[in-house]
Protein backbone atom coordinates (compact mmCIF):
# COMPACT_ATOMS: atom_id res chain seq x y z
CA UNK A 1 0.00 0.00 0.00
CA UNK A 2 1.25 3.56 -1.18
CA UNK A 3 1.34 6.65 0.89
CA UNK A 4 -1.37 8.32 -1.94
CA UNK A 5 -3.43 6.11 -0.38
CA UNK A 6 -6.45 7.15 1.41
CA UNK A 7 -7.87 5.59 4.34
CA UNK A 8 -12.46 6.52 4.76
CA UNK A 9 -13.00 7.70 8.04
CA UNK A 10 -15.39 6.45 9.99
CA UNK A 11 -18.63 8.21 10.03
CA UNK A 12 -18.48 9.73 13.78
CA UNK A 13 -14.85 11.12 13.41
CA UNK A 14 -15.78 12.34 10.48
CA UNK A 15 -18.43 14.15 11.90
CA UNK A 16 -16.43 15.37 15.04
CA UNK A 17 -13.80 16.39 12.88
CA UNK A 18 -16.56 18.62 11.15
CA UNK A 19 -18.07 20.23 14.41
CA UNK A 20 -14.34 21.27 15.77
CA UNK A 21 -14.06 22.90 12.41
CA UNK A 22 -17.44 25.00 12.90
CA UNK A 23 -16.25 25.72 16.10
CA UNK A 24 -13.32 27.36 14.92
CA UNK A 25 -14.54 29.15 12.08
CA UNK A 26 -17.56 30.92 14.52
CA UNK A 27 -14.36 32.03 16.84
CA UNK A 28 -12.44 33.50 14.01
CA UNK A 29 -15.87 35.58 12.59
CA UNK A 30 -16.73 36.75 15.97
CA UNK A 31 -13.92 38.89 16.70
CA UNK A 32 -11.27 38.55 19.38
CA UNK A 33 -12.82 38.17 22.46
CA UNK A 34 -12.56 40.02 25.59
CA UNK A 35 -10.40 39.49 28.34
CA UNK A 36 -11.54 40.16 31.85
CA UNK A 37 -9.62 42.34 33.79
CA UNK A 38 -6.97 41.49 36.02
CA UNK A 39 -7.65 41.14 39.67
CA UNK A 40 -5.75 43.76 41.82
CA UNK A 41 -2.87 42.83 43.50
CA UNK A 42 -3.18 42.68 47.39
CA UNK A 43 -2.20 45.27 49.85
CA UNK A 44 1.43 44.34 51.08
CA UNK A 45 0.63 42.84 54.47
CA UNK A 46 3.07 44.80 57.97
CA UNK A 47 5.85 42.58 58.55
CA UNK A 48 6.78 41.11 62.24
CA UNK A 49 10.45 42.17 62.91
CA UNK A 50 12.15 39.02 63.50
CA UNK A 51 14.98 39.54 66.11
CA UNK A 52 17.62 36.54 66.47
CA UNK A 53 17.81 37.20 70.22
CA UNK A 54 15.39 35.37 72.37
CA UNK A 55 14.95 39.05 74.05
CA UNK A 56 13.94 42.43 73.26
CA UNK A 57 16.29 45.32 73.76
CA UNK A 58 15.15 47.55 76.76
CA UNK A 59 15.48 51.81 76.51
CA UNK A 60 16.19 51.12 80.51
CA UNK A 61 19.59 52.07 81.64
CA UNK A 62 21.54 49.02 83.01
CA UNK A 63 21.05 48.87 87.03
CA UNK A 64 24.63 49.44 88.75
CA UNK A 65 26.18 46.68 90.81
CA UNK A 66 27.37 47.70 94.13
CA UNK A 67 29.73 45.41 95.54
CA UNK A 68 28.76 44.94 99.27
CA UNK A 69 30.57 45.71 101.92
CA UNK A 70 32.73 42.93 103.58
CA UNK A 71 31.46 41.78 107.27
CA UNK A 72 34.14 40.83 109.42
CA UNK A 73 33.60 37.20 110.22
CA UNK A 74 32.71 37.16 114.64
CA UNK A 75 35.25 35.19 116.37
CA UNK A 76 34.15 31.76 117.57
CA UNK A 77 33.09 31.23 121.30
CA UNK A 78 35.48 29.89 123.65
CA UNK A 79 34.99 25.85 123.74
CA UNK A 80 33.35 25.57 127.22
CA UNK A 81 35.60 24.08 129.27
CA UNK A 82 33.47 21.28 131.96
CA UNK A 83 34.23 21.88 136.07
CA UNK A 84 36.73 19.96 137.45
CA UNK A 85 35.44 16.98 139.22
CA UNK A 86 37.20 17.53 142.74
CA UNK A 87 37.11 13.94 143.62
CA UNK A 88 38.99 13.01 140.06
CA UNK A 89 41.47 15.58 140.77
CA UNK A 90 42.81 14.16 144.16
CA UNK A 91 43.30 10.75 142.61
CA UNK A 92 45.04 9.33 140.24
CA UNK A 93 42.83 9.09 136.66
CA UNK A 94 42.47 5.62 136.28
CA UNK A 95 39.72 5.09 133.36
CA UNK A 96 42.49 7.67 131.17
CA UNK A 97 44.73 4.14 130.85
CA UNK A 98 42.44 1.75 129.60
CA UNK A 99 41.28 4.31 126.48
CA UNK A 100 43.92 6.09 125.97
CA UNK A 101 46.66 5.56 122.74
CA UNK A 102 47.87 1.65 123.53
CA UNK A 103 51.68 1.83 125.28
CA UNK A 104 53.95 -0.04 123.02
CA UNK A 105 55.45 -2.61 125.11
CA UNK A 106 57.33 -3.96 122.20
CA UNK A 107 60.27 -1.55 122.70
CA UNK A 108 59.78 -0.24 126.35
CA UNK A 109 62.55 -1.57 128.71
CA UNK A 110 61.33 -4.90 131.09
CA UNK A 111 61.30 -2.73 134.20
CA UNK A 112 58.96 0.16 132.42
CA UNK A 113 56.34 -2.39 131.44
CA UNK A 114 57.10 -3.90 135.64
CA UNK A 115 56.45 -0.71 136.89
CA UNK A 116 53.46 -0.13 135.08
CA UNK A 117 51.68 -3.40 136.07
CA UNK A 118 52.11 -2.57 139.64
CA UNK A 119 50.77 0.81 139.04
CA UNK A 120 47.91 -0.29 137.93
CA UNK A 121 47.06 -3.40 140.54
CA UNK A 122 47.70 -0.68 143.08
CA UNK A 123 44.99 1.37 141.74
CA UNK A 124 42.91 -0.93 141.48
CA UNK A 125 43.29 -2.53 144.74
CA UNK A 126 42.19 0.97 146.22
CA UNK A 127 39.45 1.25 144.19
CA UNK A 128 37.84 -2.32 144.89
CA UNK A 129 38.88 -2.73 148.54
CA UNK A 130 39.29 0.58 149.83
CA UNK A 131 36.34 3.20 150.15
CA UNK A 132 36.12 5.70 147.29
CA UNK A 133 33.27 7.34 145.46
CA UNK A 134 33.36 4.49 142.47
CA UNK A 135 32.51 1.22 144.65
CA UNK A 136 29.23 1.50 143.66
CA UNK A 137 29.46 1.12 139.65
CA UNK A 138 31.57 -1.35 138.75
CA UNK A 139 31.85 -0.16 135.48
CA UNK A 140 34.12 3.26 136.38
CA UNK A 141 35.94 1.30 139.56
CA UNK A 142 37.86 -1.09 137.20
CA UNK A 143 38.04 0.35 133.49
CA UNK A 144 41.56 -0.61 133.54
CA UNK A 145 41.17 -4.21 134.74
CA UNK A 146 43.84 -6.35 134.79
CA UNK A 147 44.06 -10.21 135.55
CA UNK A 148 47.71 -10.20 137.33
CA UNK A 149 46.28 -8.80 140.83
CA UNK A 150 44.21 -11.33 141.34
CA UNK A 151 46.75 -14.00 139.74
CA UNK A 152 49.25 -13.11 142.23
CA UNK A 153 46.40 -12.76 145.20
CA UNK A 154 45.14 -16.40 144.55
CA UNK A 155 49.11 -17.54 144.36
CA UNK A 156 49.60 -15.69 147.73
CA UNK A 157 46.96 -17.09 149.45
CA UNK A 158 47.81 -20.34 147.94
CA UNK A 159 51.54 -19.84 148.96
CA UNK A 160 50.68 -19.05 152.64
CA UNK A 161 48.41 -21.78 153.10
CA UNK A 162 51.15 -24.08 152.36
CA UNK A 163 53.56 -22.66 154.49
CA UNK A 164 51.43 -23.05 157.19
CA UNK A 165 51.01 -26.86 157.10
CA UNK A 166 53.20 -28.98 158.96
CA UNK A 167 52.53 -31.77 155.88
CA UNK A 168 51.42 -32.23 152.62
CA UNK A 169 52.12 -28.58 151.34
CA UNK A 170 52.06 -28.79 147.62
CA UNK A 171 48.64 -30.68 147.96
CA UNK A 172 47.46 -27.87 150.05
CA UNK A 173 48.71 -25.48 147.52
CA UNK A 174 46.58 -26.81 144.97
CA UNK A 175 43.74 -27.23 146.86
CA UNK A 176 43.38 -23.57 147.46
CA UNK A 177 44.81 -22.31 144.06
CA UNK A 178 41.75 -24.50 142.47
CA UNK A 179 39.29 -23.79 145.04
CA UNK A 180 39.74 -20.23 144.14
CA UNK A 181 40.48 -20.20 140.54
CA UNK A 182 37.54 -22.68 139.83
CA UNK A 183 35.23 -20.42 142.17
CA UNK A 184 35.93 -17.03 141.04
CA UNK A 185 34.94 -18.80 137.47
CA UNK A 186 31.88 -20.09 138.79
CA UNK A 187 30.99 -17.24 140.64
CA UNK A 188 31.63 -14.94 137.59
CA UNK A 189 29.07 -17.54 135.38
CA UNK A 190 26.67 -17.52 137.80
CA UNK A 191 26.34 -13.49 137.40
CA UNK A 192 26.09 -13.81 133.83
CA UNK A 193 23.42 -16.13 133.82
CA UNK A 194 21.10 -13.93 136.56
CA UNK A 195 21.19 -10.89 133.60
CA UNK A 196 24.19 -9.20 135.04
CA UNK A 197 25.59 -6.25 133.18
CA UNK A 198 29.26 -6.98 133.63
CA UNK A 199 32.43 -8.42 131.61
CA UNK A 200 33.67 -11.49 132.17
CA UNK A 201 37.20 -10.85 132.71
CA UNK A 202 36.02 -7.59 134.90
CA UNK A 203 34.39 -10.20 137.12
CA UNK A 204 37.16 -12.13 137.88
CA UNK A 205 39.18 -8.97 138.30
CA UNK A 206 36.66 -8.23 140.87
CA UNK A 207 36.63 -11.31 142.93
CA UNK A 208 39.84 -11.56 143.16
CA UNK A 209 40.92 -8.22 144.54
CA UNK A 210 37.98 -8.89 146.96
CA UNK A 211 40.72 -11.95 147.84
CA UNK A 212 43.13 -9.42 149.66
CA UNK A 213 41.61 -8.96 152.99
CA UNK A 214 41.94 -13.00 153.64
CA UNK A 215 45.48 -12.39 152.37
CA UNK A 216 46.18 -10.48 154.79
CA UNK A 217 44.59 -12.84 157.33
CA UNK A 218 45.94 -15.72 156.47
CA UNK A 219 49.56 -14.25 156.71
CA UNK A 220 48.88 -12.68 160.08
CA UNK A 221 47.44 -16.46 160.92
CA UNK A 222 50.68 -17.58 159.86
CA UNK A 223 52.97 -15.54 161.98
CA UNK A 224 50.28 -16.10 165.72
CA UNK A 225 49.58 -19.85 165.88
CA UNK A 226 46.76 -18.99 168.57
CA UNK A 227 43.33 -20.22 167.65
CA UNK A 228 41.50 -17.41 169.13
CA UNK A 229 43.47 -14.97 167.44
CA UNK A 230 42.92 -16.99 164.04
CA UNK A 231 39.05 -16.84 164.46
CA UNK A 232 38.82 -13.19 165.14
CA UNK A 233 41.16 -12.13 162.44
CA UNK A 234 39.27 -14.14 160.35
CA UNK A 235 36.15 -12.86 160.74
CA UNK A 236 37.39 -9.29 160.23
CA UNK A 237 39.18 -10.08 156.92
CA UNK A 238 36.16 -12.66 155.52
CA UNK A 239 33.91 -8.98 156.50
CA UNK A 240 36.35 -7.26 154.71
CA UNK A 241 36.35 -9.13 151.47
CA UNK A 242 32.61 -9.41 151.86
CA UNK A 243 32.28 -6.05 151.93
CA UNK A 244 34.74 -5.12 149.50
CA UNK A 245 32.61 -7.72 147.15
CA UNK A 246 29.02 -6.63 147.79
CA UNK A 247 28.52 -2.77 145.76
CA UNK A 248 30.12 -4.47 142.84
CA UNK A 249 28.03 -7.61 142.55
CA UNK A 250 24.71 -6.53 144.00
CA UNK A 251 24.57 -3.67 141.38
CA UNK A 252 25.75 -6.13 138.29
CA UNK A 253 22.19 -7.73 138.52
CA UNK A 254 18.69 -7.34 139.06
CA UNK A 255 17.95 -6.37 142.86
CA UNK A 256 15.05 -9.07 142.75
CA UNK A 257 17.85 -11.67 142.48
CA UNK A 258 20.71 -9.70 144.28
CA UNK A 259 20.35 -12.73 146.99
CA UNK A 260 21.17 -15.41 144.14
CA UNK A 261 24.33 -13.58 142.90
CA UNK A 262 25.47 -12.84 146.71
CA UNK A 263 24.98 -16.38 148.64
CA UNK A 264 27.82 -17.69 146.32
CA UNK A 265 30.33 -15.37 146.81
CA UNK A 266 29.55 -15.23 151.03
CA UNK A 267 30.13 -19.29 150.62
CA UNK A 268 33.06 -19.01 148.87
CA UNK A 269 35.05 -16.82 150.99
CA UNK A 270 33.49 -18.76 154.11
CA UNK A 271 35.32 -21.29 152.98
CA UNK A 272 38.38 -20.16 152.69
CA UNK A 273 38.23 -18.86 156.04
CA UNK A 274 37.56 -21.86 157.63
CA UNK A 275 40.60 -23.44 155.64
CA UNK A 276 42.20 -20.60 156.72
CA UNK A 277 41.37 -21.52 160.71
CA UNK A 278 41.82 -25.37 160.14
CA UNK A 279 45.31 -25.30 158.44
CA UNK A 280 48.06 -26.04 161.58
Amino acid sequence: MSHSDTIPLHPSSQSDIDEIENLINASVQSGPATVLAARPPSPPRASIPVSSTPFIPSNLPPPSYQKPASVAPAPPPPPSVPPADLNQTSRPNIAADGFGAPVNTLTEPVWDTVKRDLSRIVSNLKLVVFPNPYREDPGKALRDWDLWGPFFFIVFLGLTLSWSASVKKSEVFAVAFALLAAGAIILTLNVLLLGGHIIFFQSLSLLGYCLFPLDVGALICMLKANVIVKVVVVCVTLAWSSWAAYPFMSSAVNPRRKALALYPVLLMYVSVGFLIIAID
